[in-house]
């Protein structure tokens, strides 16, 4: 009898196909080798000799791509909600039950406007806008206001990662835009799965996708200008190699699927280049580990009981992950018998509302946690994970957030973005900024190497409307009169009542079911 497994490679993976002879020759006898090609796609099904009684005659099916709605690539999606305001588009997961809930907008803090595109100032056709009056220099630029935007007609943005003087942009056209000094730079494009997620380490680009696959890009020796596929996580090699194993599959979201393999769309990537780690979190609710020089995936965790909107990691070795089920988790890495494995430590945080967003400041020692409620907790990190209190600035759901040493930044589906400063256990509202006209997607901050002071940072904003803007950020900026009324000042409070706070907060939040 016979054991087998099929696959199927997108376009831009056939070129890796010639590793499947390889890996067979390796793990047992090849009975069959048949290889379908068409100009989309690249069948594989490969069949060995099974020794397993228990599944003798079981074919196991192992498919690359994900059932995609005859409507277009929106998985899950509300035909109720518009285009600036459907659950899939914001990137968060509220949860995996239905989201027909006709108080949808008002709980989740969605707008049921139309398409804000046609009413941005900011959609123009070319790439690049400056504020009139602005030279390319930062020094002349008043503390905490718009630099310029650049929109590309081609979809919303959902991920954003800056590095010296490039910024990358990925959006649901499956692009990868890079602009330098906030003009195009250039671009290169995955053939499947919206870009949901991008970190840089080194001279490699890891993106994640909708369709769960991990991609790795590297810049061409030859040309800056051209980047290169160079891996998909997992490798083909290690997904024959696990699928030969009837032991490596796994239940996930009542399929079976290999354990090395996300079941669901890539909602976070995380590096800790300390130890050379990469972490992973996804819709399937679990979050993978995988070893940066080899592209090994080491473990792989369930997590959460719905999905994982983000992952973050510290260099001491600490993981927090935040889920649609209203839960902020703990994990560290531990030494076992067998190698490191990561084990939970503890639930720092429980409630009705969903967890859309985690961030760790720069130094390390405080993390934040934005919420489908609007709020942002945050605990010191240097302090035993002591509760420190919540930032109150927002209207609707936080859907980023980005943190240097002393400053915070949360993006909203109110269009807006809060900055906070941090004083020792104080946290100040410093500004809202604003001037998108769709929800708040994804930020990237990093220094102004254009201005002498020290004090200033650039900070990237994607939205829904289709725009990234950028913003010169001072950290001491004088608090104006103006900017105290639009936003609350929340200290520290060490004697927070989960109960209390939590069920007014989610008293308007959707249930989960």
């Amino acid at each position: 009898m016979l054991c087998g497994c099929s696959f199927i490679l997108d376009k831009e993976e056939q070129g890796t196909s010639d590793e499947v002879a390889q890996v067979i020759s390796s793990e047992g006898t090849l009975l069959l080798c048949l290889v379908c090609s068409s100009s989309t796609a690249t069948s594989i099904i490969v069949a060995l000799p099974s020794n397993d009684e228990h599944h003798l005659g079981t074919m196991y099916a192992e498919p690359d791509s994900f059932p995609r709605s005859r409507y277009g690539n929106i998985m899950h999606s509300d035909p109720n909600m518009s285009i600036a305001g459907s659950e899939d588009d914001l990137y968060i997961r509220y949860s995996s039950a239905s989201t027909s809930d006709p108080d949808l907008y008002e709980s989740h803090g969605i707008s049921p406007e139309g398409s804000p595109i046609t009413m941005s100032p900011w959609n123009q056709t070319t790439s690049f806008m400056r504020p009139s009056g602005l030279s390319s220099g930062h020094d002349n630029v008043p503390a905490n206001s718009l630099i310029g935007s650049f929109t590309r007609e081609e979809g919303h943005i959902y991920s954003l990662a800056a590095t010296k003087d490039l910024l990358y942009t990925g959006s649901d056209s499956k692009n990868i835009r890079v602009w330098k000094n906030l003009k195009e730079f250039t671009g290169f494009k995955s053939n499947s799965g919206l870009v949901k997620a991008i970190v840089i380490s080194g001279e490699k680009i890891f993106s994640g996708h909708q369709d769960g696959k991990i991609r790795v890009w590297k810049i061409s020796p030859k040309d800056p200008k051209i980047y290169k596929r160079t891996g998909t996580l997992p490798t083909l090699k290690d997904v024959l190699k696990s699928s030969i194993k009837p032991s490596n599959y796994v239940e996930v979201k009542h399929k079976r699927s290999l354990w090395i393999k996300h079941a669901d769309a890539v909602s976070c990537l995380s590096l800790n280049e300390e130890q050379g780690l990469l972490y992973s979190a996804s819709w399937d609710g679990t979050f993978k580990v995988w070893r940066i020089s080899d592209s090994k995936c080491l473990e792989s965790l369930h997590a959460h009981d719905d999905s994982v909107n983000s992952v973050v990691s510290t260099l001491s070795g600490m993981v927090f992950t935040g889920s649609a089920d209203g839960t902020v988790k703990e994990w560290k890495r531990e030494q076992q018998p067998k190698g490191a494995k990561h084990m939970l430590a503890q639930t720092l945080l429980q409630q009705d509302c969903a967890v859309t967003s985690l961030a760790i400041n720069s130094k390390g020692s405080v993390l934040y946690c934005g919420s489908s409620d609007g709020v942002v907790n945050f605990w010191e990190v240097e302090k035993q994970l002591a509760y420190g209190g919540v930032l109150n600035g927002h209207k609707q759901a936080v859907l980023c957030l980005t943190a240097t040493e002393n400053l915070v930044f949360s993006g909203s589906a109110d269009k807006t973005i809060c900055v906070w400063r941090k004083d020792g256990n104080i946290h100040t509202s410093l500004c809202v900024l604003t001037g998108h006209m769709g929800p708040v997607k994804c930020l990237a901050v990093e220094k102004d190497h254009e201005s002498g002071s020290e004090q200033r940072r650039i900070l990237y904003s994607g939205s829904l409307d289709n725009s990234v803007k950028v913003w010169s950020v001072a950290e001491y900026a004088q608090v104006t009169a103006g900017h105290h009324n639009h936003h609350h000042l929340h200290h520290w409070r060490p004697n927070f009542d989960y109960n209390t706070d939590y069920e007014s907060a989610a008293s308007s939040q959707h249930r989960r079911h």
